[in-house]
């Protein structure tokens, strides 16, 4: 093959290949040129790399893992963790534990029934050695910031005397 058709042929498969970028990154409303176009795949690549980081790091908080010295190593450092969400009248609460602490699913459940809040929906999943429990319930007093926010305080000194209860039974000076 000559020169020419060689040259041809990749400049073919380059507006191929420019075409194919270009159709992976959300269109703009206007026609752009090739090098804004480049730019613009660039931007879009490295939001996705970020978004990427960020939910990797939601996910090891989710599943309780850390990493250390460049191993996935699992993080035992509370019996149990919780977290709580609440935006108007939707409460979620989230509990990670050990195997042994699935009493205080039951005790989450009742802490906000009875302080009125209505439980949508409640669930386990059991993963390794940890047990994760994700509560959905509804606020339906009309000053729910306020109930909401003693939903939380009750769960939260209910977390707290668990952890207090374990790490009694475990000192060495409870024997």
């Amino acid at each position: 093959m000559d020169r020419k058709t060689i040259e041809k042929n990749r400049r073919i498969q380059m507006k191929t290949l420019f075409a194919k970028l270009n159709s992976l990154v959300p269109q703009q409303k206007e026609a752009i040129v090739l090098p804004d176009q480049l730019e613009q795949a660039a931007i879009y690549i490295e939001q996705l790399q970020a978004r990427i980081k960020k939910l990797k790091e939601r996910k090891e908080y989710f599943l309780g893992i850390a990493k250390i010295d460049g191993t996935m190593n699992a993080v035992d450092l509370e019996p149990l963790q919780i977290e709580i969400r609440h935006v108007d009248l939707a409460l979620m609460v989230v509990l990670v534990g050990r195997l042994d602490s699935q009493c205080m699913f039951y005790k989450s459940i009742r802490v906000a029934e009875e302080e009125g809040a209505q439980v949508v929906n409640a669930s386990s999943a059991v993963v390794g050695d940890k047990i994760y429990h994700i509560i959905h319930a509804e606020v339906t007093d009309a000053i729910q910031g306020f109930q909401a926010s003693r939903i939380s305080e009750r769960l939260k000194m209910l977390v707290q005397e668990f952890i207090h209860s374990r790490q009694i039974k475990t000192s060495p000076l409870a024997e």
